[in-house]
This record gives structure tokens, sequence and C-alpha cells, in this order.
């Protein structure tokens, strides 16, 4: 292979991963705005909560005045069980609009979780090659465990030091 089919062939590669890291960022930045509309509808419905809290506290508060008028008219057995029905009447809208929320996150969770490995599964299937130039690897690797540094292989042998990081990640050497 000449010299011009190889910077050819890096050319190529350059552009291919650049198409591929425009995708990536265009991906994450539509599910970015997807999940920030999930996530504006969930802090609307925790307002509305907090909204409904203070109303039935507000409403707990009048039946507790009222029920202190009215204490001389009811029962100890009678003012527990209003007070229990007040409650249970205040807290099972509530507890249904938690488990709805819960369930609410749950999906988005699990959504995140499935583009996550649809992500991991994309990228694990993009083929590159097991160097960039070729015999360099060897290079590399070899002046790395010698104990030079990133810097002064790339001088040497004329590579960018991220290629050089490149290749010592792909051969799990650093």
């Amino acid at each position: 292979m000449n010299l011009d089919q190889l910077n050819f062939n890096v050319e190529y590669l350059i552009v291919i991963l650049g198409a591929i890291i425009l995708y990536l960022l265009y991906y994450v930045y539509t599910k970015d705005a997807e999940y920030s509309k999930n996530i504006r509808s969930v802090a609307s419905v925790v307002e509305d909560l907090n909204r409904e809290f203070y109303y039935l506290k507000k409403k707990l508060d009048q039946t507790q005045s009222s029920m202190k008028e009215n204490s001389q008219r009811m029962s100890d057995e009678e003012i527990y069980q209003e007070i229990e029905r007040s409650v249970y009447d205040m807290v099972h809208p509530l507890s249904l609009a938690i488990k709805q929320l819960q369930n609410n996150i749950n999906i988005i969770e699990h959504e995140i979780q499935n583009k996550i490995l649809q992500l991991e599964s994309g990228v694990k299937q993009i083929s590159i090659p097991a160097s960039i130039h070729g015999n360099d690897d060897e290079k590399i690797i070899s002046l790395f465990k010698q104990g030079i540094s990133i810097e002064t292989i790339s001088k040497e042998l004329h590579l960018s030091k991220p290629e050089v990081e490149f290749v010592l990640k792909i051969n799990k050497i650093k």
C-alpha cells in the first residue's frame, strides 16, 4: 500500500469517525430534549401535588376547627372515625398520584436503559482497524513500556497524541 492510499484511508476513517460523532451528538441532543420534556411534566405533577397538599392541609385545619366546635356533641369514637375518614379521603388521591409518578419514572428509566444498550451495541458494531498506522503499534507499545512519555512517542513517530493514546487503549495498556 503506498503513502497516498494510506493517507486516503486515514482521511476516509477520519470522515467516518466525524460522521459517527456528529450522529451521536445529534442523538444525545434529541434524547436530552425528550428527557427534559419528561422531567418538566414530572415537575408539573409535583407542583400539582404540592398545591393539593396545601388545599388538603387547609381543609384538615377547617375540619379540625369544625370538629372542635362540634366536639361537645360528638363522642370520642365518632371524632376518631371522622378524622380517620377525612385523612383517608385526603391521602388516597395522593397515594394514587405517587404510584402513577413511580410508574412514569420506571418507564422513563427503562427507556433510558434501552437507549444506552442500543448505543453500546451500535458502538461495538463499528469496525475500527486494529491500528491506524500498521506497524507503529509495536513501536508505540515498546516505547511506552520503556517508560517514554506519550508526548515523546508521538513526536518521535510523527503521530498525534490521541493516536498514541488510542493504540495504547486498544491494546489495553493504558
